[in-house]
C-alpha cells in the first residue's frame, strides 16, 4: 500500500463519486489529511501544476486558526492557531523553492498524521507531460515512508479509466511507481440500486421493482448516470411495467455500445473492426492470437488483400490509445469495457440463432 495504489475501471461507473463522497470523508474522519486532485479538471494544464495547486490550497487551509481538521489529526498539541511551515507556500514547486517532497514531509511531521494524495484520472500523467509529477510523487513517498523518524505516512492513490496506461504505470521499469499495487475498482452493486429506489420513492415517482432495477443496472454496465436516464425515461412508459424498464435499459446499453463499435472502425478502419471483433470473440482472460499466421490469413480473407504484421500492430496501438482495447500482458488483449464485449457477444448469439432458426437466447445465455 505504501508504494502506491492504482485503481482502474471504465468511465462513468462511479469512481469519482465514490472517491469524493465516501473515501475522502472516511479517511478524514480517521484523522488523515486528504488531498484530492482531478487531472481532468483542466487538461490544458500540466499534471504537476494541478497537484501543486491542490497541495498549496490544503496547506493554506491548515494554516487557518481553528480549522476543524486539526481536531481530528493525531497531533493533539497543535492548538487552535493552525499549522505553521518553515517555507513560503508560494515557493512550492518553483525553482529554488521548496519541493513537493519537502513540503509533504514537513506536513507529516507537523500534523503527526498520514497524508493521502488521491489523483483521479491519473493516466493523464502517463505521458511525457506527467513525468515530472510522477517523479515528484515518488520523491515524496520515499522522503516520508523511508524516514524511520516520520510521524506518519504518505499514501498515494491513483485512479483512472484507461486500463492499459494504468497497468503500465505500475509495471513498466521506466515508470517511477513500478511495483505499486494495481487493482480493479469494483463497480456499484445491488445495494446502490436499492438506495436509489428508496431515494426516489420518497418523491412519489413511478419505479420498477427492485429486481428489474437491478437487472437493468447490470445491463447498463453498472453506470449510475445511465440508470438515472433509464429511470427518467421510465416515467413516460405507457404501462410502467418491469418489462418496459428492462427494454429501456437494453436500448440505452445497445446505443452506448454502438458508439464504441463505431469508434473501432473510425480509428482502425475495417482492420480495426476485425481486430476488435477477434478480441471480443476471444476468451475472457484475453486474446493472444492477433499477429499469427492464422490471424493474418483471417484478416486477409475478410478484406480481400494481404495484411502484414506491421499493419496489425499499428491498428492495435491505435485501439489501445483510444482505450477501446487494453493490453493486460505481453501480447494479450481484452476489450476495455466488459459490458461492450457482453453486448457484442449477445448480438453474435442472436444472429447465429436467427440464421439457424433457433430461439433467440435470453440475456447471458450462450455467452
Amino acid at each position: 500500500m505504501r508504494s502506491g495504489v492504482f485503481l482502474s475501471n471504465i468511465r462513468r461507473v462511479g469512481k469519482s463519486t465514490f472517491l469524493r463522497n465516501e473515501l475522502v470523508p472516511e479517511l478524514r474522519q480517521r484523522g488523515a489529511i486528504v488531498i484530492y486532485v482531478d487531472l481532468w479538471a483542466d487538461v490544458n494544464r500540466a499534471p504537476l501544476d494541478l497537484v501543486l495547486e491542490a497541495v498549496r490550497a490544503q496547506l493554506r487551509t491548515l494554516q487557518g486558526a481553528g480549522h476543524g481538521l486539526l481536531k481530528r489529526v493525531k497531533g493533539a498539541s497543535l492548538g487552535a492557531a493552525g499549522l505553521s511551515f518553515s517555507f513560503q507556500l508560494d515557493t512550492l514547486g518553483l525553482p529554488g523553492g521548496v519541493t513537493l517532497a519537502q513540503a509533504i514531509h514537513e506536513l507529516v511531521q507537523k500534523a503527526e498524521t498520514d497524508v493521502v494524495l488521491i489523483v483521479d484520472e491519473v493516466q493523464q500523467a502517463a505521458g511525457t507531460a506527467g513525468t515530472a509529477l510522477m517523479a515528484a510523487l515518488k520523491a515524496a513517498r520515499d522522503a516520508v515512508n523511508g524516514d524511520p523518524g516520520a510521524r506518519g505516512h504518505f499514501l498515494f492513490i491513483g485512479t483512472g479509466s484507461h486500463r492499459s496506461l494504468m497497468n503500465d504505470m505500475a509495471t513498466k521499469p521506466s515508470h517511477p511507481f513500478k511495483g505499486a499495487v494495481t487493482a480493479p475498482f469494483e463497480p456499484l452493486q445491488q445495494d446502490y440500486v436499492a438506495w436509489k429506489l428508496d431515494q426516489l420513492a420518497a418523491d412519489g415517482v413511478r419505479l420498477p421493482s427492485p429486481e428489474a432495477a437491478w437487472r437493468g443496472f447490470q445491463a447498463l454496465g453498472h453506470r449510475p448516470e445511465e440508470l438515472e436516464r433509464a429511470l427518467g425515461q421510465f416515467q413516460a412508459a405507457p404501462q410502467g411495467s418491469d418489462a418496459e424498464f428492462e427494454l429501456i435499459c437494453a436500448t440505452l446499453a445497445y446505443a452506448a455500445a454502438d458508439i464504441e463499435f463505431a469508434r473501432a472502425g473510425e480509428i482502425g478502419g475495417e482492420l480495426g473492426e476485425l481486430v476488435f471483433t477477434r478480441i471480443a470473440d476471444g476468451p475472457e482472460e484475453g486474446t493472444r492470437e492477433l499477429y499469427g499466421q492464422a490471424a493474418l490469413a483471417d484478416y486477409g480473407a475478410a478484406l480481400g488483400l494481404p495484411v502484414e504484421v506491421k499493419q496489425v500492430q499499428t491498428t492495435v496501438d491505435g485501439l489501445v490509445a483510444a482505450n477501446l482495447i487494453a493490453r493486460i500482458g505481453h501480447g494479450r488483449f481484452i476489450i476495455s469495457d466488459p459490458y461492450v464485449r457482453s453486448i457484442w457477444r449477445q448480438r453474435k448469439a442472436t444472429t447465429a440463432a436467427l440464421r439457424a432458426g433457433r430461439p433467440v437466447p435470453a440475456h447471458g445465455d450462450g455467452l
